[in-house]
């Protein structure tokens, strides 16, 4: 497109703009084949499309749509929730390509109470029009199961698939199966349990799985009463043990108060890339909990959680079927709804929902991502590299680290060692070993220095690929050190953390930048336990090589000091003499017919010069 193409374009659809009501409704934009790429809400609808097309517009997926704007229609409603679930029904309808993605993970069972004269309670993933009344889904499988436990124990529904009328009843079509022998079913196929009591079960049980337990409970208790004036005292009992169920089951259900009656809760969690975020939704009725579920979504515009969050409701309540009055939400939502208001607790029974709420989309995100990175072990990787760069502010990601560690005693035997992880992992094979050249006595910051300046300098004149972030086992004055070298005496620009540790020798902070300061990390989250492994391990590559190096020194013998003499030839000598004492006295010949006429004159006379 020219800019004079696009100059005529803009200049249309802002006159388009101009000419919008300032009133709710719902807007698209059309793409240059007039399919509709984004269905947006207003509560204003000129004072929304206008700020798509302002200059200081910055974020790069906005700018793209934008770009892709061909042409713009609008539809006025009366109220902002109009506007909302106008918003709601045209992205069902259209798919927008731009527009929030609603991203099922997986589809959870349903229990369906069916439309036949004789209605079968079960449990089913497909969801028909046809099919009957449907209740749930149920993100929690033993909750699904222990209602339908406790339904087929109250009311006993039949399990066959026959299609039962009253007039096949009549004329003696079916005959009882052996549910209704072992007392599982009450054979309404053969008239034995009537039709309107059947009924009776059914609409029970249908406000039991609405969460209305208490009024079945009440319900329940006036017929036992009334069955007991009656002298039909085997009746009364039948119920009461009907009662006796439900109240056991409620007791083991989540009570939260009894003073709430019917609540909806949402709450958001975005994930650590801000890609999608986990909107959980809880339903109260009773006061009982009896709906909880997490739905992903999809950002595809960069919306922020208001904008997710006022999209999901109208959508979730709808999917629900909730008519409740309360709302209760995280923060503060610009938008209103004609039949329900928002609330935001501080405290209490109802905050108390708000925390587990969310309690329940962090545990969900949670179990997203170990799932996905069960089946792409790389993203793990991927994602501490990517959380370690945005908490030091890193210009790249740090996908190869370097780590450095000195160690002596009293300054003898001094050595360093390098480590390397590539990608959050060690990678042995580039471990690098120092013996300490320059230093004399126990100088940890000079050693630190010339095993920095030995390694860096060898890399730049090898043309080696720099490390993406140096990682110093120690505080601020090791940091310091190794900056020095690093940028003062190599010109290098390698990024410089530390790690610190208390006074029990455990590591508790991450240090970063110049002066250094402390980057919050927790104690417990998967980053710090990989640095923590970071500096372990360089810790015990440089211990085990100065235990060797002293291991070596220790075992030294007088004979390591003779030239031309190797490890078989010194073997041999105290094989047959057993001692370097027995080997100093021996005579020439005696040591010339073990090594030979060359070495045992070299051995000889080493001795004896």
């Amino acid at each position: 497109m020219t800019k004079e193409e696009n100059e005529k374009r803009l200049a249309y659809l802002k006159n388009i703009v101009l000419n919008m009501p300032e009133k709710p409704g719902s807007y698209q934009y059309y793409d240059e084949n007039h399919v509709i790429i984004y269905v947006g809400k207003a509560k204003n609808l000129k004072r929304r499309v206008s700020s798509y097309f302002h200059k200081e517009v910055d974020r790069f997926k906005t700018k793209v749509l934008v770009s892709k704007i061909r042409d713009i229609s609008y539809t006025v409603v009366n109220t902002e929730e109009d506007a909302l679930l106008l918003e709601n029904s045209l992205i069902k309808k259209y798919n927008p390509r731009y527009n929030v993605l609603l991203k099922d993970g997986k589809t959870y069972p349903s229990i369906c109470i069916t439309k036949e004269p004789f209605p079968r309670i079960f449990n089913t993933r497909t969801i028909t029009k046809r099919g009957g009344q449907y209740f749930g889904p149920y993100s929690q499988i033993s909750t699904m199961y222990a209602l339908l436990d406790l339904i087929k124990k109250l009311y006993k529904p039949r399990t066959c698939r026959l299609p039962i009328t009253q007039e096949g009843i009549k004329e003696g079509k079916y005959k009882a199966c052996l549910e209704y022998h072992i007392h599982n079913c009450k054979a309404p196929c053969i008239n034995k349990q009537s039709y309107e009591e059947y009924q009776q079960n059914m609409n029970q049980a249908r406000e039991i799985l609405k969460g209305n337990t208490r009024e079945v409970s009440r319900m329940l208790y006036d017929l036992m009463i009334k069955k007991a004036e009656e002298l039909k005292f085997e009746e009364a009992e039948e119920i009461k043990q009907r009662i006796e169920l439900l109240n056991s089951f409620v007791a083991k259900s989540e009570v939260v108060s009894h003073t709430i009656t019917d609540v909806d809760v949402f709450t958001i969690t975005d994930d650590d890339l801000k890609k999608n975020a986990f909107i959980n939704y809880i339903h109260v009725k009773n006061g009982t909990i009896n709906q909880s579920f997490t739905y992903e979504y999809k950002r595809k515009l960069d919306e922020t959680d208001e904008d997710l969050l006022i999209t999901a409701i109208p959508e979730i309540r709808e999917r629900f079927h909730s008519k409740a009055k309360e709302i209760i939400v995280p923060f503060e939502l610009e938008w209103k709804m004609k039949d329900a208001e928002f609330f935001i607790p501080q405290r209490g029974d109802k905050k108390h929902l708000l925390d587990l709420s969310e309690m329940n989309g962090k545990q969900y995100k949670f179990d997203r991502l170990k799932q996905a990175e069960k089946l792409n072990p790389e993203q793990k990787q991927t994602r501490l590299m990517k959380e370690l760069q945005t908490k030091l502010g890193l210009p790249k990601l740090p996908v190869t680290i370097e780590c450095f560690d000195n160690s002596n005693i009293s300054g003898t035997d001094a050595v360093a060692g390098c480590i390397v992880f590539k990608q959050m992992k060690p990678s042995k094979k580039d471990y690098r070993k120092y013996n300490i050249k320059t230093v004399t006595g126990p100088d940890d910051y000079a050693s630190m220095q010339e095993v920095v300046r030995r390694r860096y300098s060898r890399m730049i004149e090898e043309g080696t690929p720099l490390p993406d972030l140096i990682i110093t086992d120690g505080g601020k004055g090791q940091m310091e050190v190794v900056r020095e070298v690093v940028e003062d005496e190599l010109h290098i620009n390698i990024p410089i953390a530390g790690l610190a540790k208390d006074d029990r020798h455990r590591t508790n902070e991450l240090l970063y930048g110049f002066p250094p300061v402390t980057i919050g990390l927790k104690t417990d989250s998967e980053l710090f336990h990989v640095l923590t492994h970071i500096q372990d391990e360089v810790h015990r590559y440089a211990i085990t090589f100065h235990r060797d190096k002293r291991s070596k020194h220790a075992l030294h013998s007088e004979l390591d000091d003779i030239k031309g003499l190797g490890p078989k030839g010194k073997e041999a000598l105290l094989h047959a003499f057993k001692s370097v004492k027995k080997i100093k006295e021996a005579e020439l010949q005696a040591i010339t017919d073990i090594l030979g006429n060359a070495k045992g004159n070299i051995v000889y006379n080493y001795f004896h010069s």
